[in-house]
């Protein structure tokens, strides 16, 4: 298939088909006129990175991670993927991931409070 049904189907824009295929985590045959032509379990593997994206992966971390995915339809990752190298990187990630998670929690109660500090004032002007 071409890289618009490919997209129509899993509903990536072509343009980040091309993104995937930059970072090595897509490699479609190329026709004779240049064109890519995808298989069908391409539908499976952009699925797989799209929730490992959504996941707050980065591409180099999915990367290593890729070739050991079982099934197409599941995520499961062997251990032996696991080297040194990639279990630091996934470490940071973990890190960095908590750092945002820690960041939008200040910020929600931030919002909360300031609702609440507001709040009474809005009360008063409409009574």
């Amino acid at each position: 298939m071409r890289i618009g049904e490919l997209s129509r189907r899993t509903g990536v824009p072509a343009r980040m088909l091309r993104y995937y295929e930059e970072q090595s985590l897509l490699c479609p045959e190329r026709a004779e006129n240049g064109y890519r032509a995808y298989r069908e379990a391409e539908v499976h593997r952009v699925q797989q990175i799209r929730g490992l994206l959504d996941s707050g992966l980065t591409t180099e971390i999915i990367r290593r991670i890729l070739p050991y995915l079982d099934r197409p339809d599941e995520i499961h990752v062997h251990p032996e993927c696991l080297t040194p190298e990639t279990e630091a990187l996934m470490r940071g990630e973990a890190e960095r991931l908590q750092q945002r998670i820690d960041c939008l929690a200040r910020n929600r109660d931030a919002i909360h409070a300031y609702l609440a500090a507001v709040r009474p004032v809005a009360a008063v002007r409409e009574g």
